[in-house]
């Protein structure tokens, strides 16, 4: 797909990327090969292909679900400032 000198300072435009005039050849070459490519990915015929949430059918290990950790909550709240029915406490920030 061709793109114009107009159509590619305005998709630089709306993508907030300044654009030189230098720059603007390199720019519509790869703008136009990533057009040609979308477009040879839209050619294909996809019918009877079922879609696929990931690219490998792949197949989650899951752990026990165990503690492994101890419990340290009467030891947090006993050095903190405020604490109320196994809550912390903290000051109010809005009125």
């Amino acid at each position: 797909m061709s793109l114009t000198d107009p159509q590619v300072r305005h998709i630089a435009k709306l993508a907030r990327i300044e654009l030189a005039d230098g720059q603007l050849e390199r720019t519509r070459d790869a703008l136009g090969s990533m057009l040609g490519l979308i477009e040879q990915l839209q050619a294909i015929d996809t019918t009877g292909v079922e879609p696929m949430a990931h690219a490998t059918d792949l197949v989650l290990r899951l752990r026990d679900d165990a503690i492994s950790e101890t419990d340290h909550r009467s030891d947090y709240q006993a050095v903190a400032p405020a604490v109320e029915n196994g809550l912390y406490l903290v000051p109010k920030v809005i009125e």
